[in-house]
């Protein structure tokens, strides 16, 4: 305990010096009594909170302070323009309700003055982006640390972050920083209540960390909202993600780290994701759209990839909300198991692309040698989508000789916008076996409503698939696919376009169906109906 307090006065003194903001007698007061544990204010080590003055070094000797023997780190309300700050283990920052953690703007030379942390070396950053593969350089970033948290309901503002492309500074140049929170490596961790604006690349990228919660952020941001890579026993609850130009709430499973480590053990619930409101009207609550012809991406979506080199197993999602982005995406295209998936009480509106999106594919970003992946035991049920892609129907595609394995799809309703043609009902989609995973890498699709291939054992059960217009392809297009079972289907029924069209498909089941009567197929090469 002495040489803890020791510590605190020298770390304290060096902060009271260096600023002249107080008396050696008010100092000598606020230490009196010191107790290991207790909240430090970051006022007390130097920090202006005044928005010009950088507060890097005050709010860091905090956190070393707080760091003896556990305590809080308290931001009242004020502005605290920042580089890099280093979180350490139990330790709790707090920041008030008023205030806002900036990200400076790193120098016009940051090659001879860096601002931010450089970004660690890296050996295996050849099979993943450069935002996936180094952590220093970020706004907030800890390795190697554990029993943390970061509570609001304050602001991280990413002012001075780079995106990774566009205008500004490379994300690759020394003395830049990319991410608004980075953690590595971490367990036991808590970000609870606060707001991010503009997080760079990632607002929240977690790689390695175990028993995590992000409860109730609020995310408006110009790349991804969270990304949470190779993690395990993790809880996302009551989050709101805006990200029109990239993924709202994305697992992956990178080898940022040098071995392939699953994402398992997940639920997220409860969470809204959108792609297409204005930087801040999420968080000031106007939700402002962008004008319709505003070139953006609108993605916005809840995605397990695209990096899967160990994959993702033991997963939930549910009573979660999609507002004008892409659909629901699940990817393993880099050699690994995405199985074990139940998705549930799901509501979309104005999706940009497939409503439900699953791909196996051979991309294989990541050492030589590793089989292609694979996907199964998927469950989605309880989903209401309207206005969806005219192009674009719901995708479920494996490739040649590795199938998509054991899917059930009940109590889904989806309305597209149709208007597809009878050339677009013609159209035979490649393979792309090699290509980055995307709804819209395949183009226009020749069904409105569903797209299978290479898929085994599939349940399809109550399911509703309706048009804002008139729509010439069929609702349901089968390729090579094996054991499917059809219940409960309604579509529109059109003189000039079958419901179904079946391609090589063995162990044909429809039952109980407006769209026809009962049939079985054992086999067919080729049938429309």
């Amino acid at each position: 305990m002495r040489a803890a307090r020791r510590e605190f006065l020298r770390l304290a003194g060096v902060g009271l010096a260096a600023t002249g903001l107080y008396s050696l007698r008010s100092a000598a007061e606020q230490v009196k009594g010191f107790d290991v544990g207790a909240a430090l204010d970051v006022r007390t080590f130097g920090a202006a909170g005044d928005g010009r003055k950088l507060d890097t070094e005050a709010v860091n000797r905090a956190i070393t302070a707080a760091a003896i023997g556990g305590g809080r780190v308290h931001f009242p309300p004020g502005t605290y323009l920042c580089h890099s700050i280093h979180l350490k283990s139990k330790v709790s920052l707090f920041l008030a309700q008023g205030a806002t953690i900036v990200a400076a703007d790193p120098p016009p030379n940051p090659d001879s003055s860096p601002a931010y942390d450089l970004a660690e070396p890296n050996q295996w950053d050849q099979f993943q982006d450069f935002g996936h593969s180094h952590w220093h350089n970020s706004l907030l970033w800890g390795e190697g640390i554990s029993d943390f948290d970061i509570s609001g309901p304050g602001l991280i503002w990413g002012k001075g972050l780079s995106r990774g492309y566009g205008e500004g500074p490379r994300a690759e140049q020394p003395g830049v920083g990319n991410k608004a929170i980075s953690l590595k490596n971490c367990h036991n961790v808590l970000l609870r209540d606060i707001s991010i604006l503009e997080g760079g690349h990632f607002a929240i990228l977690a790689t390695g960390v175990d028993n995590l919660t992000l409860d109730n952020l609020k995310i408006d941001t110009n790349r991804d909202g969270m990304d949470i890579d190779g993690c395990r026993n993790v809880r996302i609850s009551n989050c709101s993600v805006n990200s029109p130009w990239d993924d709202g709430i994305c697992l992956k499973s990178s080898y940022g780290l040098g071995a392939a480590r699953a994402t398992e053990d997940v639920a997220i619930t409860n969470c809204f994701v959108s792609g297409d409101f204005q930087m801040g009207t999420l968080l000031d609550a106007s939700f402002k759209h962008f004008a319709p012809d505003f070139r953006v991406p609108r993605t916005g979506r809840i995605k397990f990839g695209t990096e899967s080199n160990a994959g993702f197993k033991n997963i939930t999602v549910s009573n979660c909300i999609f507002d004008t982005c892409q659909g629901i995406a699940l990817e393993s295209v880099d050699g690994g198991l995405l199985e074990d998936v139940t998705i549930t009480n799901i509501t979309m509106r104005d999706i940009t692309s497939a409503p439900i999106f699953m791909r196996l594919g051979s991309r294989m970003r990541g050492p030589s040698g590793v089989p292609v992946g694979q996907l199964r035991r998927v469950r989605v049920s309880n989903l209401v989508c309207s206005n969806s892609a005219s192009s674009l129907c719901s995708i479920l595609s494996g490739i040649p000789g590795h199938e998509i394995e054991n899917i059930a799809l009940s109590e889904i309703y989806i309305q597209y916008r149709g208007a597809g043609t009878k050339d677009d009902a013609s159209i035979e989609l490649l393979e792309k076996e090699n290509a980055y995973p995307e709804p819209k890498m395949f183009g226009t699709t020749p069904a409105y409503g569903f797209y299978v291939r290479h898929v085994k054992g599939l349940e399809m059960t109550h399911i509703e698939v309706e048009l804002l217009h008139p729509d010439q392809r069929p609702a349901f297009v089968l390729s090579d696919v094996r054991k499917a079972d059809f219940t409960g289907i309604r579509a529109p029924r059109r003189p000039d376009a079958p419901v179904f069209s079946l391609n090589d498909v063995e162990d044909f089941h429809l039952q109980q169906s407006t769209v026809g009567r009962d049939i079985h197929l054992d086999r067919v090469v080729r049938k429309k109906f």
